[in-house]
């Protein structure tokens, strides 16, 4: 259970954050009880010391990395709660990283909140896509932007950000966790009662639970694996940690959202019942694959990797171009796991090996590395060497789980298929508007003029969801695993008969030249 295993092809772009009292402006009052002076603050940073220790204090941060934007949170402390309250209403904290040092993430005490990027500073806008500063497509070279460390805003998802703006300003934000009538709690616990189907329609559940799909059938999870008990976890912080995973999901993405997350937690459970995997599993692996399941795609900003990398986007610095959106959802999801407090009950050396572990879960998802997973997976298979008693082998087999649950949607029936395919084509499309609009180059897949549904679609099936499914299958050759390659085939039949039907009707549309008639000489 405690060995650690190392994620095939799957680099990290980051080191961990430095040790409290390292070099540079890292706070050295992290670890320190509540109320005590930050020593590491930087000269002229402001602020009250002791409001800070007070919110930061009780969490115990130990070293490690943090995400850019859940490690200072929840400011809405109440006046009783020591410090200074007229200094907390007008301060806010920040995460920033060392230009020089890019692997280093400091904490500092920051006035005005802004998002960083290496054009300069923009508040995030209701309206705007989140992260992307827009200033840098208006000039060839690149805006330089003189401030000081003080003016360095924390960096929020464009979901907190509206909802920490609001609460400073005195404006109720309604809760989105309304209380549900009878019925509709009843019809949704009756879904859960069959959440092992692969038929299982994650759209109806998340309309069922008001939106908060996620957070329903991750805890329903939990405790029907019996996860609850086995690791004595608090459940008043479980539901807090997955509300606010559920949160930092973007709903404004057509499809990378929470209920993408709910709908890839729901297939994992589906493989972990899987025989082969059911009886080799410990609770271990099975708390791992869900937190990863439900995190791999946490705070995912609505644009691909090779778009952050040719915006100059801060996050493809800091992870150095590799697996940019794969680290991130990572570091959030460390981040949120240390928030809440969740595991603060176990070891350190454990916290720190399950962090590590769902890093390689979440790494593993990324398509980039589809073909070194694969080649390693069919490998396996060959040789017939995959041991599940080892340590090992489990979690490879986990990451290739992962996998198969992230692009699984080809392999549901067609009324969620289609919708799903829908979805992440209108996402390729938003992309590819903005890269119009600033001349960028569009991206592929991403131009609304040239492709089509069905096109992208078929392409997807063809080249990496087939030959993933089709190994998936020797390994684990059950019911499921034909039912999954049924409906693929056919889901894939359709979009090609759709594709037919298309070129047809624009075949009989084209204007036909007729052949000119001769004329007397």
């Amino acid at each position: 259970m405690g060995t650690k295993a190392a994620a095939p092809g799957a680099p990290r772009g980051a080191a961990p954050l430095r040790a409290p009292g390292a070099r540079g402006s890292f706070c050295a009052g992290l670890g320190q009880r509540r109320g005590r002076c930050l020593h590491g603050l930087p000269s002229g940073a402001g602020g009250c010391p002791r409001v800070l220790g007070a919110a930061l204090g009780c969490w115990g941060l130990p070293s490690g990395a943090l995400p850019p934007r859940a490690a200072l949170r929840g400011w809405g402390l109440p006046s009783g709660a020591g410090g200074c309250p007229r200094v907390l209403g007008a301060r806010r904290g920040a995460i920033s990283y060392d230009s020089s040092d890019q692997t280093a993430l400091y904490i500092r005490m920051l006035g005005d909140v802004r998002v960083r990027s290496r054009a300069g500073f923009e508040t995030e806008r209701r309206d705007s896509h989140p992260y992307i500063d827009f200033r840098i497509f208006h000039s060839n070279s690149e805006i330089e932007v003189s401030v000081s460390a003080r003016n360095v805003r924390r960096l929020l998802s464009f979901q907190r950000y509206l909802r920490s703006s609001r609460f400073f300003r005195g404006i109720t934000v309604p809760n989105s966790s309304n209380i549900l009538d009878d019925d509709y709690n009843g019809q949704a616990k009756c879904m859960l009662e069959k959440v092992g189907n692969w038929n299982f329609d994650i759209f109806l559940f998340d309309r069922l639970t008001n939106g908060n799909s996620l957070v329903s059938l991750t805890f329903h999870l939990f405790n029907l694996h019996g996860l609850i008990e086995h690791f004595q976890l608090d459940t008043m912080k479980l539901r807090r940690f997955l509300v606010m995973v559920q949160e930092d999901y973007h709903s404004q993405n057509p499809y990378h959202n929470a209920v993408h997350a709910a709908d890839v937690t729901q297939a994992m459970h589906c493989y972990l019942q899987e025989p082969k995997l059911s009886q080799s599993l410990t609770p271990w692996d099975v708390l791992l694959s869900l937190i990863a399941a439900a995190t791999h795609d946490l705070d995912h900003p609505g644009v691909n990797q090779p778009f952050l990398i040719k915006t100059n986007h801060y996050l493809a610095t800091l992870y150095k171009n590799t697996s940019v959106l794969e680290n991130h959802h990572w570091r959030s999801a460390v981040g949120l796991l240390r928030e809440s407090g969740l595991f603060a009950h176990m070891s350190l050396e454990n916290r720190q090996l399950m962090e590590s572990q769902i890093g390689d879960l979440i790494l593993a998802t990324d398509i980039s590395q589809q073909n070194e997973y694969l080649s390693m997976f069919r490998s396996h298979l060959d040789r017939g060497d995959l041991c599940l008693e080892d340590a090992n082998h489990r979690h490879f087999i986990l990451q290739m789980a992962l996998k198969c649950a992230d692009i699984c949607n080809p392999c549901r029936t067609w009324e969620l298929s289609k919708q799903w395919s829908e979805k992440v084509t209108e996402e390729f499309f938003h992309q590819g508007d903005i890269e119009k609009k600033y001349h960028l180059g569009v991206s592929p897949l991403c131009d609304r003029q040239t492709e089509t549904i069905a096109n992208i679609q078929i392409g997807f099936m063809t080249y990496l969801v087939e030959p993933l499914f089709a190994e998936w299958a020797r390994f684990s050759n059950t019911r499921l695993s034909q039912t999954m390659l049924g409906h693929l085939g056919l889901n894939k039949a359709s979009w090609q008969g759709q594709q037919r039907e298309r070129e047809q009707r624009a075949g009989a549309a084209a204007p036909r030249l007729l052949p000119q008639e001769g004329r007397p000489s």
